[in-house]
């Protein structure tokens, strides 16, 4: 009888999570793809609009760092919620926006707006992804990774989605009504908190600050090899592809905003059969160090044959479409074992501390990958930006050379995506 109460109470603190989750990201997507359009729209160049990010990555090292400890401390919860508060603040702030003002006071007013949402939005994702670990069974580590790879890959389709609500919400009602639908919108989703237990995710015993420094071996290599990971795509996903679709190519805005959109979507996609599919056309059990390794040396290839076969003058639009359809595929099931391992290397009591401090990787590769996407297309063009993106991947391969595998005390038994 308690099993199936506490099995019910899990499926709805997993349904709010994901919900509180889903609606914080698709105001993410359509934050992103709004300042974009917008600023675009009103003449700022493609550099000065990715630099309008700039805050919102370093702030997202900064929260990942400093989140699992206050997570730890106060439970996740609070973070999670606060996240949700913080992103609402950031759309009234944006709406606040006077396109009267100096450039560089407009500049500094938006890059502290999206400093924010950055600190919004990973403190969201940090107590997402450390909620479910609390939810799953130590011993089901197959319903774990399906689980994961449900809120991570949904995340990303609906981020996608997020991107054309953005560019709905901008032509039918303008920037500022566009900022004050979603501010109301996400403050509603803000009640779901209620049906949360108090101290979800809230360490028993206090952490030293010092703490925060001292991870096990496992969340150093795998957090080293997401820095590199994620770095691989941004370094030419963020600045290098879009002015390329526009100025090389010369794509219209909202082609480039939809044909980014329908990528993320297709990679969330993919991510949330990954289960199912490792499971078909692998061994059935849970991914372990040597699935890294794999996915993450057969991506080293990608960017390489896409430089390459830009250089050789094939048709530029065929071979962005078919090399970006063939990235996705396998930056997903890199990201989806990737958030599987941060789980499975990790006990109960120090879950918000390790994902904290593992996201912060990502966001520092995100920065990483940010800065040098503008700078490396100024210089050397796409193909510079993808030569990069596949020494970015090689490093990441390289790293995980070194990962174990995960703890066999646990029992860990994959069965793909069965099971409820």
């Amino acid at each position: 009888m308690n099993h199936t109460a506490d099995s019910g109470a899990n499926l709805r603190n997993y349904a709010v999570v994901t919900l509180a989750y889903w609606g914080f990201t698709i105001t993410d997507g359509a934050l992103r793809m709004l300042v974009l359009l917008y600023f675009n729209q009103i003449g700022y160049t493609p550099l000065q609009i990715a630099f309008l990010f700039l805050f919102y990555e370093i702030f997202g090292i900064v929260t990942n760092f400093l989140g699992g400890w206050v997570g730890s401390q106060l439970g996740l919860k609070v973070t999670l919620y606060s996240g949700i508060g913080l992103q609402v603040f950031s759309l009234f702030m944006l709406s606040w926006l006077n396109t009267d003002w100096v450039q560089w006071l407009a500049v500094l007013y938006v890059m502290v707006a999206q400093a924010f949402s950055g600190i919004a939005k990973d403190l969201t994702k940090m107590s997402s992804k450390s909620a479910i670990r609390l939810v799953v069974p130590q011993d089901a580590q197959s319903s774990l990774f399906k689980w994961v790879a449900i809120l991570t890959g949904s995340k990303n389709a609906l981020k996608g989605i997020g991107f054309f609500v953005g560019s709905a919400l901008l032509s039918l009602f303008g920037f500022v009504n566009a900022l004050l639908i979603m501010a109301g919108a996400l403050f509603l989703i803000m009640f779901t908190g209620l049906l949360l237990p108090k101290g979800m995710g809230k360490i028993k015993k206090k952490v030293k600050f010092s703490q925060l420094f001292s991870k096990s071996e496992e969340i150093n290599i795998l957090s080293a090899a997401r820095f590199f990971l994620f770095g691989s795509r941004d370094v030419w996903f963020v600045v290098g592809l879009p002015v390329f679709l526009r100025e090389v190519l010369g794509w219209s805005f909202y082609q480039v905003g939809g044909f980014l959109a329908t990528w993320v979507i297709g990679y969330g996609i993919v991510q949330f059969f990954a289960p199912n599919l490792m499971k078909k056309f692998g061994s059935g059990r849970a991914p372990t160090a040597k699935n890294i390794q794999f996915w993450t040396f057969a991506l080293t290839a990608v960017p390489c044959v896409i430089a390459l076969a830009l250089q050789s003058g094939l048709p530029a639009n065929i071979v962005m479409i078919s090399g970006l359809m063939l990235f996705g595929v396998v930056f997903a099931f890199n990201s989806a074992v990737h958030s599987y391992l941060v789980l499975a290397f990790t006990d109960d009591d120090k879950v918000a501390l390790n994902v904290g401090f593992y996201y912060m990787a990502n966001s520092g590769g995100r920065l990483a990958g940010t800065v040098l996407s503008g700078l490396v297309y100024q210089l050397f063009g796409l193909v510079g930006c993808l030569w990069t993106s596949m020494i970015f991947v090689l490093g990441a391969g390289l790293v995980s050379l070194k990962l174990p595998n995960p703890n066999p005390s646990k029992d860990i038994v994959w069965k793909g995506g069965e099971g409820d």
